[in-house]
């Protein structure tokens, strides 16, 4: 009796997965129900090939994308105080605290101009003594000097401008913008839910807040991508309330006439003993496995059905992790770097290989079964290697 009842459940769940697989082929968009009915029945194998299938409603599937340009962090002073974070010195005082120069950050600016970057991703601590006409200014000298796309700060500084200046976000947007801000990274999203913030982040913007930040910014038709980390010990319902808040937020920017997130990222936790969190006695009971990764990856461009482009990053789990991913619906392996600061700090690989060249992104995205083609930070194409290139 056993048998026949766990046979009859096994049918159904396979005319279920059936009926959303021909649901996504006509165009269809799951629902928060079935989008948990995949995560807890679907293989990994099983979501993949759904993930796929809203891939090739936007993307060429022979194509991967790649960007060449470098992540600068102007300053490592942070009031936030972020239980992950092993990158941040609270005290402005303290003697490993710092704020680059301009002389520092020309000096990166152009090693990242002679390997052929198209832009540079400017972020940093929320430094309480920095006051606000910093920001603009910084934008406006480095535009000035240097013909790059600039995608700066995120949502959680942009808030942090905000109480310095006593502006609304969408006037700190305006004036970032006027001075050469190209666009808004979706930086300290970690998980979109205040369950999981007040955990791990209690400091930091909450959910609705980063959301507003960044539609702000999209009606400003600023270059806006989304990201997520997982492992901070959340549920399946906590990943969903984080993907509909960023699925709701862009069915409105595309209604209303603007472009939304043209990217999402996402992340697993990396956390050791340099992080509270990695100091904890509850620290087992963080961090995700790889298949959990994928599967979240998978899970994401099928429930993220309106941002066209998903990515398998390196940083955190590694290049052969993300060839892997560019076969669990992204199209998309990342970008050369060229350093990383904060992750590294906590354990990522890329405290020990903190860059990648070009060369290297299009060998491992050749080495997945696609073609390389380089991109810029708005998705235009800038050139297809189609042909293959010596060692």
């Amino acid at each position: 009796m056993k048998g026949q009842l766990k046979n009859v459940v096994s049918i159904q769940t396979m005319s279920d997965l059936s009926q959303i697989r021909e649901k996504l082929v006509a165009g269809g968009r799951v629902t928060r129900a079935e989008a948990i009915q995949l995560w807890n029945e679907a293989s990994p194998v099983e979501l993949a090939e759904l993930a796929n299938i809203i891939r090739r409603r936007f993307n060429d599937t022979k194509v991967v994308t790649y960007l060449v340009d470098r992540n600068i962090n102007y300053t490592n002073v942070c009031n936030s105080d972020c239980s992950f974070c092993a990158f941040y010195r609270h005290d402005p005082k303290h003697p490993e605290a710092y704020v680059l120069s301009d002389a520092q950050l020309d000096k990166k600016i152009e090693e990242a101009l002679e390997l052929g970057a198209s832009r540079i991703l400017l972020q940093g601590g929320h430094n309480d003594d920095l006051p606000y006409s910093f920001y603009p200014n910084l934008i406006a000298r480095i535009k000035k000097k240097y013909r790059i796309d600039l995608n700066a700060f995120s949502p959680s500084e942009v808030q942090q401008m905000q109480r310095i200046s006593g502006k609304s976000a969408l006037e700190v947007l305006s004036d970032l913008k006027a001075a050469g801000l190209d666009g808004l990274p979706g930086g300290g999203a970690e998980i979109l839910d205040d369950e999981v913030r007040r955990r791990v982040s209690p400091k930091k913007i909450k959910a609705d807040e980063w959301i507003a930040v960044m539609e702000a910014a999209q009606s400003l038709d600023l270059i806006t991508t989304a990201s997520m980390v997982i492992g901070f010990g959340e549920t399946i319902e906590n990943r969903l309330n984080h993907l509909e808040r960023l699925r709701n937020l862009q069915d409105r920017s595309q209604k209303a006439g603007h472009k939304g997130f043209n990217m999402f990222i996402s992340w697993n936790l990396v956390f050791n003993e340099n992080t509270s969190i990695g100091r904890s006695r509850h620290s087992d009971s963080y961090g995700v496995s790889a298949t959990e990764y994928l599967k979240n990856v998978a899970l994401a461009r099928i429930f993220l059905d309106n941002i066209p482009h998903h990515q398998a990053s390196w940083p955190t789990l590694g290049a052969n992790m993300a060839q892997i991913g560019l076969h669990f619906g992204c199209d998309d392996i990342g970008s050369t770097m060229m350093e990383e600061n904060v992750v590294s700090q906590a354990g990522a690989p890329t405290k020990e290989k903190w860059s990648m060249s070009p060369e290297e992104l299009r060998q491992h995205i050749r080495g997945a079964g696609f073609i390389p083609a380089q991109r810029d930070s708005a998705l235009n194409i800038l050139k297809v290697f189609d042909q293959p290139e010596a060692a």
